[in-house]
């Protein structure tokens, strides 16, 4: 909510006007598709597993591949649960979890990260693509959180699959982690904006106070 709202501060246009595609990059990561100010769907499930890969949650997988692993290697169900939040994902691939020391690795050539790498910004710019689709349009894609903020490699790898969009990317920009980093003729705007949980937290908590009162 706050980064799709700061977005359209930033680009000076009512929300309501606008499809927003959301990325927050952590060790727990999300895409949140926002069309006029609402969320109308979003990449984690009934629980955070679903969706993109994480630090050690698997994301996305086929229905069978648990009960596959379970069969072949004689897992409980609480073994499983472990296996699938906490050893899988990036850590799975390639035996890290940080993107920092994972895109260090994949520049010393070694595969194990540079497959993470891949994985990785493919999962997003999927979910980047569907949420597009699902809007029938998209106006800014923000990218939030520890990954989404710092990493102007892989912010700019997952928009490497966007100029079919009409999205330019100003690679100096980005480099210098501005807040609009997208070039000024580009159809799809660019964003890092620092998120502000507590803000709206607080916000939302004075509101329904405010509205119990009168």
């Amino acid at each position: 909510m706050y980064v799709a709202h700061e977005a359209a501060r930033i680009l000076k246009r009512p929300i309501r006007e606008l499809k927003i595609i959301t990325c927050h990059l952590g060790n727990g990561c999300s895409v949140a598709a926002v069309s006029g100010g609402i969320s109308i769907d979003t990449s984690m499930g009934f629980t955070p597993l679903e969706g993109l890969v994480m630090g050690s949650r698997s994301g996305d997988l086929d229905p069978y591949v648990p009960l596959y692993i379970m069969e072949r290697e004689n897992l409980t169900i609480p073994e499983m649960r472990t296996f699938l939040n906490q050893k899988s994902g990036l850590l799975g691939i390639c035996n890290k979890r940080d993107m920092r020391d994972i895109l260090e690795d994949a520049g010393k050539g070694e595969t194990p990260a540079q497959l993470a790498v891949e994985v990785f910004c493919y999962r997003v710019a999927k979910y980047i693509g569907a949420y597009a689709m699902a809007m029938n349009g998209l106006d800014a894609i923000v990218f939030t959180a520890g990954m989404g903020q710092n990493s102007a490699p892989i912010r700019s790898r997952i928009l490497s699959y966007g100029t079919f969009l009409g999205l330019e990317v100003d690679e100096k920009r980005n480099a210098r982690h501005e807040t609009l980093f997208s070039k000024p003729g580009s159809r799809v705007a660019a964003l890092m904006i620092r998120t502000d949980e507590e803000l709206v937290i607080a916000r939302d908590t004075y509101r329904l106070i405010a509205t119990a009162k009168s």
